[in-house]
């Protein structure tokens, strides 16, 4: 699975640099110079930085027949977030002996920890993620995820009107017509979006009360807060997302099944990729197929961990 993982994973353009994965995604223009992006950005920002060092002093200060001390010297080296999990895990029974699970069968041990539903060792492991070329349709569906996980989304109400991007979602590519219609739609929303903040300075330059601030960046936001009454759902709402890998699993077990949205699916499919890339350990027990219409969905037999 981590081979066929890999090879999708290479096939979306997904590369890792110092240690990050990240599938990136490009920018297409209308004619008339309107920009917009076809699939989910995904790009590792964060991850757990594990100090097993530190559990030394902790160790030696019981008898030493029990053997603690060997827990820090396992030849066998995890990756930082399994290995934070496994010791959250084994301080629990305080199984740090020589009759301990030992690393190279970590992969086991999380099985028997995600099989049996006892995922709350996996709460400590946190990544994080810029997630760009995304719709507000999308992000309205992901942020009803709250438990162990956090949002920082831009706000159009702050942002200015050059920095609008807009999402084609999947339909609409394999239809001539209907990806004719979108880049119909998106320079328009552009165009009337422009027209409409020019016509709210006017006003509030001639004094308009409902317009007015003392300080320009309230001038500038009370304008952007007005203008972005009409911009479409299509309109992209990038973001840093965070999330521990208890909440991660829960998301991609709903997002990426074959029955959810598909432009969500295909946001929950390359977050399992990047995932997978950096700890195969944590999120080995998932299966990744392909869908007839060429897409992706993720399943494992461990639900609700």
């Amino acid at each position: 699975m981590k081979e066929h993982a890999a090879e999708i994973f290479r096939e979306l353009g997904g590369e890792v640099l110092s240690g990050y994965p990240a599938i990136h995604s490009p920018v297409f223009r209308t004619a008339s110079g309107t920009p917009y992006l076809r699939a989910p950005g995904v790009v590792m920002v964060a991850k757990p930085q594990t100090n097993l060092e530190g559990l030394a002093g902790f160790l030696e200060g019981f008898d030493a027949g029990l053997g603690f001390t060997q827990y820090v010297r396992d030849p066998i080296r995890l990756p930082d977030s399994s290995q934070l999990c496994k010791s959250a895990g084994q301080i629990c029974y305080m199984s740090f002996g020589p009759r301990r699970t030992k690393n190279d069968n970590a992969a086991g041990y999380f099985e028997r920890l995600v099989s049996s539903g006892h995922g709350s060792v996996l709460e400590h492991a946190n990544f994080s993620f810029l997630l760009y070329g995304i719709s507000r349709s999308t992000t309205h569906e992901l942020v009803r995820h709250r438990a162990g996980v956090g949002f920082s989304q831009v706000s159009q109400r702050y942002v200015s009107g050059n920095v609008l991007r807009f999402v084609e979602r999947p339909e609409y590519r394999q239809d001539d017509e209907l990806h004719r219609l979108f880049e119909e739609r998106i320079d328009r929303a552009r165009r009337e979006y422009e027209e409409l903040a020019e016509r709210l300075i006017g006003l509030q330059s001639e004094g308009d009360a409902a317009l007015s601030a003392d300080y320009r960046t309230d001038a500038r936001k009370k304008v952007q807060q007005t203008a972005r009454s009409l911009l479409p759902n299509e309109t992209e709402a990038p973001m840093i997302f965070t999330g521990n890998v208890r909440a991660l699993r829960h998301i991609i077990e709903m997002r990426a099944d074959a029955h959810a949205e598909s432009e969500i699916r295909a946001l929950a499919v390359r977050l399992f990729l990047c995932l997978v890339i950096s700890d195969p350990i944590l999120f080995g027990d998932y299966e990744i197929s392909e869908l007839p219409d060429g897409s992706h969905t993720v399943s494992t037999p461990y639900r609700k961990a």
